[in-house]
């Protein structure tokens, strides 16, 4: 009877056996419990940074974000009411209407559809408009608090913001809506 049998699996090679006794030195042996504690640490800073994200800190902010100007573009659209954000709202009741009316007489059903295509339209046009306005607005403004800072974006920042649901900006308002015009 050979030793090969009595084992019952061939002798392993010996660059096998020494990688199984040598512990890597670049990666340090990890308990279960220790694993555990770094991915609570690691969920505990991303809700940290994210906390920080929505209250503006500049710091956790990304680089499009970053600077006194657009903090100055941010708080502008934030201190204002738009056509902007009110258009997806706006979208959803078109919808709304679009599937409702393809129940009813087909008279009545193309009036309030082409109604509610036109109220539709007419609010982009007009929050197009509005963006046009609020750009040469901020760019004058942020020329003059801010001499020699590029203005280039910050419109299309602007108006991408205005557009945006209140609620679901983000970095979320840091200012309250005010009944003077800015």
């Amino acid at each position: 009877m050979s030793t090969h049998e009595s084992k019952g699996r061939p002798t392993p090679k010996r660059k096998e056996a020494e990688s199984k006794r040598k512990v890597s030195s670049l990666s340090p042996v990890v308990t279960k419990d220790q694993k555990q504690a770094a991915k609570a640490q690691a969920r505990k800073d991303r809700h940290a940074q994210r906390d920080a994200y929505l209250r503006g800190e500049d710091s956790a902010l990304p680089l499009r974000d970053r600077g006194p100007a657009r903090r100055l573009v941010r708080n502008y659209v934030d201190s204002r009411r738009s056509t902007g954000e009110y258009f997806l709202p706006a979208i959803f009741v078109v919808l709304i209407l679009t599937y409702v009316t393809s129940f009813t007489a087909d008279p009545l059903r193309t009036r309030i559809t082409v109604v509610s295509i036109a109220m539709m339209y007419g609010m982009l046009f007009i929050a197009v408009i509005d963006g046009i306005l609020l750009t040469r607005k901020l760019r004058k403004e942020v020329a003059a608090q801010f001499p020699g800072t590029e203005t280039k974006g910050l419109g299309m920042y602007a108006w991408l913001r205005s557009t945006q649901m209140r609620r679901l900006r983000a970095p979320h308002p840091q200012v309250k809506i005010s009944k003077k015009k800015n």
